[in-house]
């Protein structure tokens, strides 16, 4: 089994670990526990030391979901216990398919998904449901090419690289997007998700919407007939076969490429620019998504010059109503710590801080669920009760 410590930052690795005793592991596991600044993203409302929350007890959290978000999960719910050491989270990074059929199975205290919930399955939920965005990314197409450093892939060739099309990395079409870098003729091996997964979701909703051929073949949803290629379960997986086999190309959330140091792909926007994914590029898609009142939006092809074309926000998804009051309480704590003090380090892991006005809304929606606790996200003090 090969060790996946490396994804997480090491400066919280060691807290994360002895707070909710995580293993990480890549191939052969299928699950992991992973228990504005002015004008930009939250402010910090809440003391450093360790606070008091009456929960009546100790109270647990369970959640499932995608593995888009896990490695930032991981660090907030560590943290979360060094400030609440009566409130622990458990978090199973099983896919966003696995962990919207747990919510709405109700094994699960909450959800996780990177395209949010269909109406049809928040029909099922007899408690409700309540869609957080709590933050975003981006999906970046991660490469093994040795010497390769910088690899251009225009909206053509990226489509036909997963519809099986372009087969050598020396095609011409590549080529001609890559003047005077030395690319080998080599196969292409392509390396996509083999579960129900959020990433796919956001992956192929794009591919759909830039390329009609893709859109009759193949489609879009959390899982597809891919036409080529090996699936990896999990982001971790399809990280794991990228690293191990030379030549290999796959889709993943950019904090995972960050945090392996894995090369990726600039891709070509809809504007026709050649825009790598930095934090600036992701900003200003993230900039063009309007939310709804439901906090459910995509934008599968954004516009403007500098926008990275995949980025997309991921979810938690919360009941209206949680039988036991403690744990209601404690929901609302968990995301008031997440939109506040958790969007401080999303930037250090490979995500994407709220906006401000973002941060509000999910606030004032995520307030419903406790009458006995009120969400602060601006200003100074601590959360109050109702």
């Amino acid at each position: 089994m090969l060790s996946r410590l490396h994804i997480i930052n090491k400066s919280r690795l060691a807290a994360t670990a002895s707070v909710l005793a995580l293993t990480f592991s890549l191939g052969a596991c299928s699950t992991e526990q992973v228990s504005e600044t002015p004008g930009g993203t939250a402010t910090d409302t809440t003391a450093t030391s360790p606070a008091k929350l009456d929960l009546g007890g100790d109270v647990g959290l369970s959640g499932a979901g995608a593995s888009f978000p896990a490695p930032l999960y991981a660090s907030w719910f560590a943290d979360l216990n060094k400030k609440h050491p009566n409130l622990r989270v458990n978090y199973q990074s099983v896919g966003s398919g696995a962990g919207i059929e747990q919510f709405i199975k109700g094994t699960v205290d909450f959800g996780a998904s990177d395209v949010a919930i269909k109406d049809e399955d928040i029909a099922k939920v007899d408690r409700g449901v309540i869609l957080l965005p709590v933050t975003a990314g981006g999906i970046v197409l991660a490469y093994n090419l040795p010497g390769v450093e910088d690899l251009k892939l225009s909206r053509e060739v990226y489509v036909d690289i997963f519809l099986g099309k372009i087969k050598t990395w020396n095609d011409p079409k590549i080529v001609a997007s890559n003047p005077g870098v030395n690319l080998p003729s080599q196969p292409i091996t392509i390396a996509h998700r083999s579960d129900g997964s959020g990433t796919t979701g956001v992956f192929t909703k794009h591919l759909a919407a830039v390329s009609p051929e893709w859109k009759d073949k193949v489609g879009e949803g959390t899982t597809v007939a891919w036409p080529v290629g090996v699936g990896g379960k999990g982001n971790e997986g399809v990280t794991a076969q990228i690293t191990q086999n030379q030549g290999s190309i796959g889709y993943i959330e950019y904090g995972y490429a960050k945090q392996n140091k894995i090369n990726f792909a600039t891709l070509e926007n809809k504007t026709g620019n050649f825009v790598k994914y930095n934090d600036q590029s992701a900003s200003q898609t993230l900039a063009a998504i309007e939310l709804p009142e439901n906090l459910r939006a995509f934008v599968p092809d954004p516009d403007g010059a500098e926008s990275y074309p995949i980025v997309s926000f991921s979810w938690i998804l919360a009941y209206k109503n949680y039988p036991d009051a403690n744990k209601a309480k404690a929901m609302e704590a968990a995301i008031e710590y997440v939109l506040t003090e958790g969007q401080k380090i999303s930037g250090e892991l490979g995500y994407i801080p709220l906006p401000q006005p973002v941060v509000a809304k999910v606030a004032a929606a995520a307030d419903q669920i406790s009458a006995d606790y009120q969400i602060s996200v601006s200003g100074s003090g601590s959360s109050a009760s109702k």
